[in-house]
């Protein structure tokens, strides 16, 4: 089952939107400001976004930039060329103008559940608020993007590849040898402080976890 979330405050066109979703068995989530549509990424696994453009709290076009590697198609009541260009261009995947037809949505819906159904799904680890993308090895925290160095990249995609396991030392050494040659036991406490700080950054939450004379694991 796909999971669908669908951002648009204006409830007449949510709960149609959300009634056609449902009775092609999809699953769908439900977000009424881009605030809240952006905690709902963050925590859940989406397949896909339905997002209107004037939205309370953050608006469409500030959700898409801050959303990365879920296809969004835009249902808005702008329509001029112009703001159809800036947002396809901004990253959004299509773009549907008010009033639309069922038929046309749930084929364009299709249509990019399909296009997505191709990418590697592994090359996405997600926890929470934590979004690490392997092909560019770059790590997302609440949407907002954080630098990581190669070691520390390292270290982060192979607690998040073994979530709510403790990761002894010895083995994560092992299991980033072939990424960075630049840690050992003694500097593997520093390059774990560093992530822990750069993430406290973004989030009170902390993701990492010292298991006292054992090693690390994922929260």
């Amino acid at each position: 089952m796909k999971n669908i979330l669908v951002v648009e405050d204006n409830t007449d066109i949510h709960n149609l939107i959300k009634e056609v979703l449902l009775k092609e068995k999809y699953k769908v989530f439900d977000a009424y400001s881009g605030t809240e549509g952006l905690s709902i990424i963050e925590k859940e696994n989406i397949d896909l976004i339905l997002l209107d453009l004037m939205l309370p709290g953050l608006s469409g076009e500030e959700v898409i930039k801050k959303t990365k590697n879920i296809p969004i198609i835009v249902i808005s009541a702008k329509i001029s060329k112009e703001d159809k260009v800036n947002v396809l261009l901004s990253g959004a995947n299509d773009y549907i103008t008010k009033p639309f037809s069922t038929e046309e949505l749930l084929a364009r819906v299709k249509v990019q559940l399909r296009l997505n159904e191709g990418k590697t799904q592994s090359k996405e680890l997600r926890h929470e608020e934590l979004f690490l993308n392997e092909d560019t090895h770059t790590l997302y925290v609440k949407g907002e993007k954080v630098y990581l160095t190669k070691t520390e990249y390292a270290i982060l995609k192979q607690l998040m590849l073994n979530q709510k396991q403790v990761v002894t030392k010895t083995r994560l050494l092992e299991l980033i040898s072939d990424e960075t040659l630049d840690c050992d036991e003694n500097s593997l406490k520093v390059h774990i402080s560093n992530i822990r700080k750069k993430i406290r950054k973004m989030t009170d939450k902390e993701y990492i976890e010292a298991v006292w004379g054992i090693g690390f694991k994922i929260n």
